[in-house]
């Protein structure tokens, strides 16, 4: 996974015009002048995919998910192995926002009311060791796209972000928060296919979709 990374660049442009000015007297050399241009033009947004996964859950899946049921283990090797080590510095993840996307492939019929907690598991937790945030309830295949800010959703703090992330846990639920395979009609929620997409950006920055490939919104049928 490449091409997902980017930088903001705004500040200390003047500063460095007026110290070439007192170092080269007269006109700039052109190859000064284009390295003033580079420096004062704004570049892409920072953010980077931090998971891309599809996938079948099934009820036996649920069932025999380890160590809990009712999860899908996105482990290191299926994260983006570019992410950063550390998510405060130099580049500040921790402070940001989250781009969650969740594309519904396939759904049992019904309209039963579903979503999936999506847990963020660091190599160095304190307290719970663990923070999730949820793509809140749906009842239909399509497509669902929210922006999450990083310091607000489930026991964020407990996570020692300088320390990065080692991998995330999908947990499938009902809208009032009961794990799906502990309904007594998991024919409402089983079984499911998703296209699951996890997008970090900076703080300050905006999401931007034209950075990341691939992402389509299927056409209405």
């Amino acid at each position: 996974m490449n091409g997902f990374r980017g930088g903001v660049r705004d500040r200390g442009c003047f500063r460095v015009r007026a110290t070439l000015r007192r170092v080269v007297p007269g006109r700039m050399p052109s190859l000064l002048l284009l390295l003033l241009v580079v420096l004062a033009a704004p570049l892409r947004a920072e953010q980077f995919v931090l998971f891309d996964a599809t996938f079948t859950f099934t009820h036996e899946d649920a069932l025999q998910s380890k160590p809990s049921q009712s999860h899908y283990y996105i482990r290191e090797d299926g994260l983006n192995p570019q992410r950063p080590k550390d998510w405060t510095a130099p580049v500040d993840y921790r402070n940001g926002t989250v781009h969650l996307r969740l594309e519904v492939l396939e759904k049992p019929a019904g309209g039963q009311p579903t979503s999936w907690s999506v847990c963020y598991i660091p190599y160095k937790g304190r307290d719970h060791g663990y923070g999730c945030i949820g793509t809140g309830p749906y009842a239909a295949a399509g497509v669902i796209e929210k922006d999450l800010d990083m310091t607000k959703f489930w026991q964020n703090d407990d996570i020692v972000w300088s320390q990065g992330v080692r991998e995330m846990h999908l947990v499938l639920k009902d809208d009032k928060n009961l794990h799906a395979h502990k309904r007594p009609d998991p024919e409402k929620f089983f079984p499911t296919t998703v296209r699951m997409t996890l997008i970090q950006v900076s703080k300050g920055a905006t999401y931007d979709p034209a950075l990341v490939p691939k992402l389509t919104v299927p056409a209405a049928q």
